[in-house]
């Protein structure tokens, strides 16, 4: 088929590469120029494991190319993905202006019945919108299809080429047939093609990101009691995860969700909520829960120095919101570290993929390291932020040696309290007992 992706983010370039791997002819655009160019000479914009090598190979076999020019791209395609941002607003709600702008040029320049696919996570009822917006600029039939994405930053081709599931809202037997034949290849191992009417599959994505935001925040909250009366969090965790009703995911104690999704999503839930008159009280809860997590390393780091931190220096490993990813959009790291500068501390800080983004962030208010060693020279504690796994089993003695101070506060529960103790450390982590 021929496809034009509108958007090149996170996900307009997964399901671009991703389309073209399996025989597509696709056409990513984007209005940042910048963008395009790099992507033309084939450099990739985000980090995404193997993510270059897909986009690589498809625009050297011509099945991928890169254009500024929205409206050809609409032109010369059967099937559209719109795939731009939706960030919040001041009220939480997601902000539909490019969604919008994407279907006035859509229409503009429907010149064939076309199938556009929102791609982007927008509410319910959005679908309806971009019709509207389309139906202004054309008589041309056209049919509208909500298709949210599921992909894991860190892992999102994994996610799109091996789907555990495809979610499509469709109102036309047109459409479904399309997506059908569209997605056919990505579930030959007979994982389903749910389909279902629009308003359902818009709401399927906002409900899936806010229940595993809800299990974050409970098994949180869990971590923190589990504190207070001396049980150990990771023994709960897998106490529970082993029930077949509950399962094993997303139960990993921590410093609180972030990145581009369950946050912003969470929002604009509650948001919809309110608009039409329906109290989501269990996910203003999560939401709240959420905001202090972020705070409980600093607390932490705060406690062990009795509240005196002007002056400390503090390493930080771990500045991406989740490992295999260079995003910190509402990382948990950023919240750390504000607090500890505002404190009066210094703060040392390495991640294997995400000091550039993070120089976007803090500039040279705070030290870099380009190896986890290096930031640890004169600090007086580590915090661990981030689950990379070159972090998971470090070199104990040479950190103890290096830090002014054997301390480590671990955000991530990476190590065994039992072993750093006996290795000489004061180790705190998250839900495992008083330290």
């Amino acid at each position: 088929m021929k496809v034009a992706v509108v958007g090149t983010g996170y996900v307009g370039l997964v399901v671009g590469a991703g389309l073209a791997e399996t025989g597509n002819a696709v056409v990513c655009a984007d209005v940042d120029a910048g963008k395009i160019a790099g992507l033309q000479a084939n450099r990739i914009p985000i980090y995404e494991p193997g993510l270059e090598p897909l986009v690589l190979r498809n625009q050297k076999e011509g099945r991928l190319t890169f254009t500024t020019d929205v409206a050809d791209a609409v032109r010369r395609s059967e099937v559209i993905f719109i795939a731009v941002g939706t960030p919040p607003d001041e009220d939480g709600s997601a902000d539909l202006q490019h969604v919008l702008d994407v279907a006035r040029v859509i229409g503009q320049n429907m010149t064939a019945t076309k199938t556009v696919i929102t791609k982007s996570t927008v509410p319910v009822g959005t679908a309806q919108r971009v019709r509207a917006e389309i139906a202004k600029h054309t008589r041309t039939a056209f049919h509208v299809v909500s298709n949210p994405e599921f992909l894991k930053e860190g892992a999102a081709v994994d996610d799109f080429m091996k789907p555990d599931r495809v979610v499509v809202g469709v109102e036309s037997a047109e459409a479904m047939q399309i997506l059908n034949e569209l997605y056919a290849p990505f579930v030959r191992t007979g994982n389903p093609i749910i389909f279902m009417d629009i308003a359902s599959a818009e709401m399927t994505k906002y409900a899936a990101n806010a229940m595993l935001a809800t299990r974050i925040s409970f098994m949180n909250q869990i971590a923190l009691l589990c504190e207070a009366t001396g049980a150990d969090a990771q023994l709960v965790r897998k106490g529970i995860g082993s029930d077949a009703r509950i399962g094993a995911a997303f139960l990993f104690p921590g410093p609180g969700y972030g990145g581009s999704c369950f946050p912003k999503d969470v929002k604009a839930l509650i948001r919809t909520g309110e608009d039409r008159g329906v109290s989501l009280g269990i996910l203003q809860a999560v939401e709240a829960a959420n905001e202090r997590q972020k705070r409980v390393v600093f607390d932490k780091l705060s406690r062990h120095f009795d509240g005196r931190l002007a002056g400390r220096t503090i390493a930080v490993w771990g500045l991406a919101f989740k490992a295999q990813t260079d995003d910190v959009r509402e990382s948990p790291a950023l919240v750390v570290i504000e607090a500890l500068l505002e404190a009066g501390a210094r703060v040392s800080a390495h991640d294997p993929a995400a000091i550039e983004t993070t120089r976007y962030v803090f500039g040279d208010r705070i030290s870099y390291g380009a190896h986890p060693y290096d930031v640890l020279a004169g600090a007086d504690a580590l915090a661990i932020l981030t689950e990379w796994l070159e972090y998971r089993n470090p070199d104990f003695e040479r950190i103890r040696t290096t830090l002014k101070r054997p301390l480590i506060v671990d955000g991530r529960n990476l190590y065994d309290p039992e072993r750093l103790a006996k290795l000489g450390f004061t180790y705190d982590g998250i839900g495992r007992g008083r330290p």
